[in-house]
C-alpha cells in the first residue's frame, strides 16, 4: 500500500491502447494515487497547458499520432526539470532518446514492477 501523502501524488499516464492503460490506471488507483489518463502525446501536452500538476510521467514510447513519449516526457521536462518519468515500449520502439533520471520497462511488463517504480519516486 502507497504512503499516507500518496494519495495526493498525481501520475500522468499516457497509453494509447485501452487495456493497457485501464489494468495499469486502475492498478494505480489501487495504490493510493490520483490518475490522469491520456491516450495521445496530443491529450498529454494539452494537459500541460492547463497547469495541472503532474508528479510523475508514465509514458508509452509508441503512441499513435505524430508525436511520442519521448516528445512528451521532454516537454514536460522543460516545465519540471525535475518530473520523474517512466517509459514503457515494445521491442521495436526506438530507443535512441532519453532522458536524464528516467525508467524504461519492456512490453509486456509487469504491472506490479512499476508500480514499485512508481512508488520509490512519489
Amino acid at each position: 500500500m502507497a504512503r499516507g501523502t500518496d494519495r495526493f501524488r498525481v501520475i500522468l499516464l499516457v497509453e494509447d491502447e485501452w487495456v493497457v492503460r485501464d489494468v495499469l490506471a486502475s492498478e494505480l488507483r489501487n495504490a493510493g494515487w490520483q490518475v490522469i489518463e491520456a491516450s495521445t502525446a496530443e491529450g498529454a501536452l494539452a494537459l500541460l497547458e492547463t497547469r495541472q500538476r503532474i508528479d510523475l510521467l508514465l509514458t508509452d514510447i509508441q503512441l499513435a499520432g505524430h508525436l511520442s513519449g519521448w516528445d512528451v516526457a521532454e516537454r514536460y521536462r522543460v516545465a519540471r526539470a525535475d518530473l520523474p518519468v517512466i517509459y514503457a515500449c515494445d521491442n521495436s520502439a526506438d530507443r535512441s532518446r532519453s532522458v536524464q533520471g528516467s525508467v524504461l520497462f519492456d512490453k509486456p511488463y509487469d504491472v506490479v514492477q512499476v508500480v514499485e517504480a512508481c512508488s520509490r519516486y512519489l
